[in-house]
Order: C-alpha cells, then sequence, then structure tokens
C-alpha cells in the first residue's frame, strides 16, 4: 500500500516517507526567503534539524535556528524567540519538532510581527481579534512525533511561569499553512517517548470522541483515530523502524488534534496543571490519568464506549473491556500507572482540583465536574486506587 499523499485538511497536508526533501520549494512557494527553523534542543544538534538548515541554505533560503524551548514551552521562550525571528528579520517561521517545538514556534511566528505581549492573546472572549492578521508570517510544520497533532492545530499551549499555570495562545491564523509529515523523521524516537506520544494521540482522538456536543465529523475521524493506534501503537513501540507504523501513528495524531475542535476533557484540565506545576511530560500525564478520568465519566460515556468498542471490532463490547484494553496497552507500552510512579503526590490536590475546573478543556468533559472531584481523581491517580 502507498502511504503518501497530500490533501488539504484541515490545512495544506503533504504526507509520505522523504517528502521532507521538498521544503525548501514549498518555503519558497509560499513566498518564505528567510526561514526562521524553530526547535527544541534535543532536535537542534542532531541531523534532522542540521539537514534541514543545510537543504535550505542549498536553495538559497538565509535559515536561522532557535531551540532555547523547554518541554513545557514558557512565554519567555515564546518572547525570546520572537525576538530572534525579528533580530534576524525573518519571513517564515518553519517549526521542526514535538509538540513543545511546534507550540511555541507557532506562538512565536503568530507574535514576530505584532506589538502585543503573549498573554495579551490568551484564548479568553475576542482577544484574538487583537492580532494585525496582515502580519503574520507564513508557517510551515514539519511533526517529528506522533502525538500532540499541534501541526494542525489553531492554538498553542504555553506555560506563563508567574501564575505557574499553563494557558491557551489562540489564533485562526496559527493554524500552520503547510504541513511536511514525513514518518522518516519519526524513526529515531525512543520507545519511552514513542508510547508517551503515541498515549497523548489516544487521548486527543478519545476526548474528543466522548465530548458531547454534535460534531460527527470529529466523531467519525476519532473513531478512525483511536483504531490505527490501537493497530499500530503497539509496532511502533517494539521497532521504532517499522515504517508503516510510525505512518500511520503520524496521522493518528493529526488526527486527533483535528477531531478535539469537539472538545477535551478532564484528562486534559488535570495534565494542565500538573505540567505546569511539576513540569512533567503531557503525554505520560494523560497516559497516567486515561483510566482514571474514564472510570470519573463512566456513567456519562459507558453507552459511546460500548459503541466505541462494537466500532473497533472489540471481541466483547461494553466499558469494562475497553477499560481493560486501555489498561493492557499501558502495560505493554511500559507505562507508569501512578502519579506516584512519576513522583507527584496529593499535598497540592485541593489547589489542582481548582484549577482543573477552571482550565478551559473542562467545559467539554462529558460531566461538568467539581474541584473537590477533580482532587479525588487526582488523589486516586496519586495512590492507583482505580
Amino acid at each position: 500500500m502507498d502511504l503518501t499523499g497530500t490533501w488539504n485538511y484541515p490545512t495544506s497536508y503533504h504526507f509520505g516517507a522523504g517528502r521532507i526533501k521538498s521544503l525548501p520549494e514549498q518555503a519558497a512557494a509560499l513566498g518564505v526567503k528567510r526561514p526562521l527553523v524553530v526547535t527544541d534542543p534535543g532536535l537542534a544538534d542532531l541531523d534532522i534539524v542540521k539537514d534541514i538548515v543545510a537543504n535550505l541554505m542549498s536553495a538559497g533560503l538565509g535559515a536561522g535556528v532557535f531551540s532555547n524551548i523547554k518541554a513545557n514551552p514558557t512565554g519567555t521562550n515564546v518572547m525570546d524567540g520572537v525576538r530572534a525571528f525579528r533580530s534576524g528579520e525573518h519571513d517564515g517561521a518553519i517549526v521542526v519538532g514535538g509538540g513543545s517545538a511546534l507550540d511555541a514556534g507557532k506562538a512565536i511566528a503568530l507574535l514576530a510581527g505584532q506589538s502585543l505581549d503573549i498573554w495579551e492573546v490568551v484564548d479568553e472572549g475576542d482577544n484574538w481579534t487583537r492580532v494585525d492578521v496582515s502580519l503574520i508570517p507564513p508557517i510551515i510544520a514539519v511533526p517529528t512525533t506522533a502525538g500532540t497533532g499541534s501541526e494542525v492545530g489553531r492554538a498553542s499551549v504555553i506555560t506563563d511561569e508567574k501564575a505557574h499555570a499553563k494557558k491557551i495562545i489562540f489564533h485562526p491564523k496559527m493554524l500552520p499553512g503547510l504541513v511536511i509529515a514525513d514518518p522518516e523523521l519519526t524513526v529515531g524516537l525512543p520507545p519511552g517517548l514513542t508510547a508517551a506520544t503515541g498515549m497523548d494521540a489516544l487521548s486527543h482522538n478519545l476526548e474528543a470522541f466522548c465530548a458531547p456536543g454534535y460534531h460527527p465529523m470529529a466523531r467519525g475521524i476519532s473513531i478512525e483515530g483511536i483504531r490505527l493506534i490501537k493497530r499500530w501503537l503497539p509496532n511502533a513501540f517494539a521497532d521504532g523502524r517499522d515504517i508503516e507504523a510510525r505512518s500511520h501513528m503520524l496521522v493518528a495524531s493529526s488526527m486527533g488534534a483535528t477531531a478535539f475542535q469537539r472538545g477535551l476533557g478532564a484528562m486534559h484540565a488535570l495534565a494542565h496543571p500538573l505540567g505546569a506545576l511539576y513540569d512533567a511530560h503531557h503525554g505520560t500525564l494523560n497516559a497516567i490519568l486515561m483510566p482514571y478520568v474514564l472510570l470519573a465519566n463512566k456513567t456519562a460515556i459507558e453507552d459511546d464506549i460500548a459503541e466505541l468498542t462494537q466500532s473497533l471490532g472489540f471481541k466483547k463490547t461494553g466499558f469494562t473491556p475497553f477499560l481493560d484494553w486501555v489498561l493492557a496497552i499501558r502495560e505493554e507500552l511500559k507505562m507508569p500507572h501512578t502519579l506516584g510512579d512519576i513522583g507527584i503526590d496529593d499535598t497540592r490536590a485541593q489547589e489542582i482540583g481548582i484549577m482543573a475546573v477552571n482550565d478551559p478543556t473542562a467545559s467539554t468533559n462529558p460531566i461538568l465536574h467539581d474541584a473537590t472531584t477533580y482532587a479525588d481523581i487526582l488523589e486516586r491517580c496519586v495512590a492507583g486506587k482505580l
């Protein structure tokens, strides 16, 4: 089967092994002459980024690199990137990496031509209208992990260091104008990160599927995303060079971020404050939280989950078989079972419960839990009490 394609949903998406070679041509077609390559410190010195920069330079494009980005990118990281964009007189952003680099890079591009501070465009009310759209440079996304799907997102999750909270920066034009999704760039991802990012993609698709509200297109995408992850994530974890598995996971990741325009839920409502306070990996947090949140939402989602298991071809359908599968795949991927396993205790449970209620993703959870319930979920998650 030829796993190569070009489509235009939700943006121009060039998929397939080796497609990264077309990057200089595609950048020039967008009018970009001096791109800033935004990536993370771990990738900046690897051949993936070095080759991208070399190919851009060979094509006559004056590429610069910015990589001062934390695993949970901060407002400071973004504004430092804005200064790098301006000082280098760049005219486009090529964001290369996982969710951290993609989120930071999109925010840098959004603000590069503005006189706004990052917190002036937090996703509240009509803040996004403050942006002068004519000054947003072209954005090209090159994902190197199969997790966040940020390459097809219109928002970035950025940590406000002063408030110790993750905030969502939103603008419709943050959606990259071009995605080059080359599964060969994900081959070097270690098994642990393959597992964590893959479970992040699962959380996006699953919460989108369970979210209330009428959006059958997003719901349909989420079902196929979950199916691909169920089939191919164990293969990608077991053999990182399995290009077929890597290909399907890369698409499933983008599908999750496309589907969650329907909404997310309690996994993310808790993962966001936990990530901000403890600087823990977002995908790992979602993987740990998943079964506890499923149980907390059971009364509202068990009929939907029964339908999902039927669609996915489970031998036994219903909520319990699906929960058993979640627990089994986590174990197969060697993911931790509790927050305690990654050094997080429940001393701030009440505070995190309040932060979870106030997180935007809580509003589309199937049940509108209160702070006490969120604190209880957290305490169970620390202790491992399903």
